[in-house]
């Protein structure tokens, strides 16, 4: 007889130790980060595995179909993924940075129509700046959703309208750096008998000028973990590979 998982303690994933950096790892070459060679990745991609699939359950219910777009906007400095960070009100993962996305509904042609449309809902970024490259394999969080991440190129022009209500804020993390496996760190976690574990790649945002002010910005770090960080981190061993 199956048994119903053990729901997960509340829990601050900055505080649990990290058990391992992989910055033995190689770098996926810059050459390899480029809309050219992204595309030609897509179109015929090498033989590969993602290295994490599922995570361990920690709710009992029916499974969900969802989407994630993984926007690559190109900026004149290189390849640059656009992030949210979650409204803290929201019913689930509140606060947490996460690609814009969620489930995919019965209207949805397919999951990159169920992507988009999140897109547009979440942050305002119309579909016309927006060329889709190609899908990930399906991420099963330990929450029972089956996100399929969408990649895309994002053109420059864009002015994004994040939805208050969901989006607490939205930035952009260098390419280069998450594909760079010596910022991505190890996490372990075990209660009631259960073992936990998953990626966080920090970001700390450079200072910045604040308009008008003279003064310069307060360093952010966003803190990347869980099933964004897993699912960047399968984008690596596919561009890697």
């Amino acid at each position: 007889m199956a048994t119903s998982p053990t729901l997960l303690p509340s829990f601050d994933p900055r505080r649990v130790p990290v058990t391992g950096v992989d910055d033995h790892l190689p770098a996926v070459p810059l050459d390899r980060l480029t809309p050219a060679a992204l595309r030609h990745r897509f179109e015929a991609p090498p033989p590969w595995q993602p290295e994490v699939r599922q995570e361990p359950l920690f709710v009992d219910r029916a499974p969900v179909d969802a989407a994630v777009l993984v926007p690559l906007v190109l900026r004149a400095g290189g390849l640059s993924v656009l992030l949210t960070e979650r409204a803290l009100g929201l019913s689930s993962h509140s606060g947490q940075v996460a690609f814009p996305g969620g489930k995919v509904e019965a209207g949805d042609g397919d999951v990159v129509h169920a992507a988009l449309r999140e897109t547009r809902e979440e942050v305002g970024l119309a579909d016309r700046f927006i060329d889709v490259l190609g899908q990930l394999p399906v991420y099963a969080t330990g929450s029972q959703f089956l996100v399929t991440p969408v990649v895309a190129l994002v053109r420059e022009g864009f002015v994004l309208h994040p939805n208050a209500d969901e989006v607490a804020h939205a930035f952009e993390v260098p390419l280069a750096f998450l594909m760079n496996p010596a910022h991505h760190r190890r996490h372990r976690l075990e209660w009631a008998g259960g073992v936990r574990e998953w990626f966080s790649m920090p970001y700390r945002e450079p200072a910045h000028a604040v308009p008008g002010s003279g003064e310069s910005a307060p360093v952010t770090e966003h803190f990347i973990w869980g099933a964004t960080a897993g699912m960047l981190r399968n984008f690596y061993r596919f561009l890697l590979a």
